[in-house]
């Protein structure tokens, strides 16, 4: 019989049920971006149950909801629950790059919700197999992870004092501003007077979130340089405005929202669009995505950095598990989210120290919900009923 249409086995694992939740957690302070202010972040977060008892979790998470992209967490709950979940029942759960491909035959667009479908079936299969998801991703070549701390007040004398307490901490040694919101010049005096002010002690980076104009960039990536500014993050929104900029200054460019998969990257990949690539496991549409954005940046020579949609501690560990595999991270990672967040969902919290984050060792993404905390802070849930009870 030809095996492709051989009837399947009794023994595989199989999908049972597919659960999502919206869970809403407070920041430390406003997050202040070109595109939005963030008072909070809100997590999607999937869990998929599994025949032979196995659960894995994934997270989507997006900045500033609607803001930022065409994907919230509320429509993230929505597709996977009316069209990712019906599809995926009763489906191998073992055969996570089959299924993967199969949803995408069917479900367009909606990479932040395939990201967050994937991250939770490579958890239970490593689970499953008592391997870490770095393992299913090809081996992991380093076990922790350098991560720049991002500075977003927009208070020039709030954001020293920050940057300081972090280097006392030995927390983190690398500051990214996020700009754009004000006039460029006011921008670059922002940069300039932190930049001062924290000297050889840290690197300073920014990202202007797509807010300048191609003029307008590049004056300030030319001022940025003289400011000891050391890497510009999408000043413009278009991939071809990139490609003019790029290299016209001593200060390297980074494509972020312009890379959309494996695809955008090898576009700009092509075009020579960019010095660096932000390489977002939501943004590519999942895991194995990633990588081939990060095989894309090798081939061209382009560098790479592990970045962050502010995801909470579950979306943190699945980028850090394939960053961890990556032949290069030339630029480390901003994978600070879960530090953003003032309430801990997780069993055990994740270690950050000596500039880094250690990566879990155990199986899938090697952690474990506190199930209480996330109950309380779940939408509608406990800490709805408790305020209303008082």
């Amino acid at each position: 019989m030809n095996a492709a249409l051989a009837p399947e086995t009794n023994t595989s694992v199989r999908i049972e049920r597919v659960d999502t939740l919206l869970v809403d957690l407070p920041t430390i302070r406003p997050h202040k971006l070109s595109v939005a202010t963030m008072d909070g972040q809100t997590l999607m977060l999937v869990r998929v149950y599994c025949s032979d008892g196995t659960v894995g979790i994934g997270e989507g998470t997006t900045i500033g909801g609607l803001a930022y992209g065409g994907e919230s967490p509320e429509s993230m709950k929505l597709a996977v629950d009316s069209y990712f979940a019906p599809m995926m029942l009763g489906q191998d759960a073992t055969r996570v790059q089959s299924l993967m491909a199969r949803i995408a035959q069917v479900i367009k667009e909606n990479r932040f919700a395939k990201s967050a479908v994937e991250t939770a079936l490579l958890d239970a299969q490593g689970k499953r197999l008592g391997l870490p998801v770095s393992e299913l991703l090809g081996g992991r070549r380093r076990d922790s992870l350098p991560v720049a701390w991002t500075l977003a007040s927009g208070n020039t004398s709030k954001d020293i004092a920050e940057a300081e307490a972090m280097l006392a901490l030995r927390r983190h040694n690398v500051f990214k501003l996020k700009i754009g919101a004000r006039g460029v010049r006011e921008d670059v005096a922002h940069v300039a007077a932190i930049k001062r002010a924290l000297g050889d002690q840290a690197a300073v980076r920014v990202d202007v979130n797509m807010a300048w104009s191609e003029t307008d960039a590049a004056f300030g990536m030319a001022a940025l340089a003289d400011a000891g500014c050391e890497l510009v993050e999408q000043p413009v929104a278009s991939a071809a405005a990139l490609a003019r900029l790029v290299r016209r200054f001593p200060v390297a460019l980074m494509a972020d929202e312009s890379l959309t998969g494996p695809e955008s990257a090898f576009e700009l990949a092509r075009v020579q669009g960019a010095d660096v690539f932000a390489v977002k496991i939501e943004q590519s549409g999942g895991l194995y995505n990633a990588q081939r954005v990060a095989a894309i940046a090798d081939a061209a020579g382009i560098g790479l950095y592990g970045g962050t949609m502010l995801e909470s501690a579950v979306g943190t560990i699945a980028s850090a598990q394939v960053f961890s595999t990556f032949a290069n991270l030339q630029w480390g990672t901003e994978l600070f989210g879960p530090l953003l967040i003032t309430e801990e969902i997780l069993a055990t919290p994740l270690s950050y120290r000596e500039f880094a984050l250690d990566i879990p060792e155990g199986p899938g993404l090697g952690i474990a919900l506190d199930e209480d905390r996330v109950a309380f802070f779940t939408r509608d849930g406990l800490r709805r009923t408790i305020s209303v009870a008082r």
